[in-house]
C-alpha cells in the first residue's frame, strides 16, 4: 500500500504498437498545485486520463490516499474525492448558470437520484449551490443559460461544477485552453484563491509556461511518454533537457 497522497507506479497504456504512457511514477503532495507539461504528443493527456480513471492503463496503478484506485470507473472516483475537468468545456448550454451548478452539487450528493423532486425540497443543494457561485464569481450570472457565457467565464462555471461536491483533488485539463490572452489571469486568478484555503490538492495540465511557472508548487515534464525531468519551477526552468526538449532538438545529436 502506497503512503502518498496521490501517486502513480509505473503506469503504461499502449494502443496498438504506439505507446503513449511509458513507465510513469509521479507523486503530488497534499495541498500541493503539481503540473505536467511537455511538448505535443509528450502523453500528457493520455496520462491524464489514466490518472482519473478515464483510461485503464496496460500496466500499472494509480493509488489516492494510499487506496489502489486504478480500477475504479470514473463515478466512484468522483466520489472518493477527484474532480476533473477537460480540454473541451462541459456543460449543459440551454440551462441556466444556477442550474448547471445545482446539478453537479445533486449529482454527487444523498439525493442525486431524486431529480423528479423539486429542488426547493433540498435547502442543502441549494445553499451549496450559491456557495460555489460565488467562489467562481458567477452570482451576477446565475440565472443566465450557460451557452450565452463568453468562453472565459465557461471556463469559471466548469470549474464551478467541479468545485460542487467540495473535492480534495482537482485534476485541470488545459484550463486556459481556447482564452483569450486578457481572461487568462482572471481565471488563474481563480484557481489561485481555491488554492490558497489550503484544503485543495491541484493538478494542472497547462501548455502556458508563463502560467506553470508563476503557479507550481512542482512541475513534472514528459516527453515521448516518459518522464523527463521533475523538479520545482526554478530547477525545471535551467533543466536543458527540458530547454532541448521544447526546442525540438532533443535527440539530435543521435540522429545525426
Amino acid at each position: 500500500m502506497s503512503t502518498a497522497f496521490l501517486e502513480t507506479k509505473h503506469l503504461r497504456r499502449e494502443f496498438g504498437a504506439l505507446v503513449a504512457v511509458d513507465d510513469v511514477s509521479v507523486q503530488v503532495a497534499e495541498h500541493s498545485l503539481h503540473s505536467i507539461i511537455g511538448p505535443n504528443g509528450a502523453g500528457k493527456t493520455t496520462f491524464f486520463n489514466l490518472l482519473s480513471g478515464t483510461l485503464a492503463p496496460t500496466s500499472g496503478s494509480v493509488f489516492f490516499r494510499g487506496e489502489d484506485i486504478t480500477s475504479l470507473p470514473v463515478y466512484r472516483t468522483i466520489h472518493r474525492g477527484i474532480g476533473r475537468s477537460y480540454q473541451i468545456t462541459n456543460l449543459f448550454p440551454t440551462l441556466s448558470v444556477f442550474e448547471n451548478v445545482r446539478l453537479a452539487v445533486q449529482a454527487t450528493g444523498r439525493d442525486n437520484f431524486r431529480f423528479l423532486t423539486p429542488v426547493t425540497k433540498f435547502p442543502d443543494v441549494l445553499q451549496r449551490t450559491s456557495e460555489v457561485l460565488e467562489i467562481v464569481g458567477l452570482t451576477d450570472d446565475a440565472a443566465r443559460p450557460a451557452g450565452q457565457l463568453p468562453h472565459g467565464d465557461q471556463r469559471k462555471l466548469e470549474l464551478g461544477m467541479i468545485l460542487a461536491p467540495d473535492p480534495d483533488v482537482l485534476l485541470l485539463d488545459e484550463p486556459t485552453a481556447g482564452m483569450a490572452s486578457n481572461q487568462v489571469p482572471e481565471l488563474m486568478e481563480l484557481i489561485a484563491s481555491i488554492r490558497s484555503q489550503g484544503s485543495k490538492t491541484i493538478v494542472l495540465v497547462e501548455h502556458n509556461m508563463n502560467v506553470v511557472m508563476s503557479v507550481s508548487d512542482r512541475i513534472t515534464v514528459m516527453h515521448q511518454g516518459q518522464v523527463l525531468a521533475e523538479g520545482t519551477p526554478g530547477e525545471i526552468a535551467d533543466d536543458e533537457r527540458v530547454q532541448e526538449a521544447y526546442l525540438g532538438t532533443l535527440y539530435d545529436e543521435e540522429d545525426s
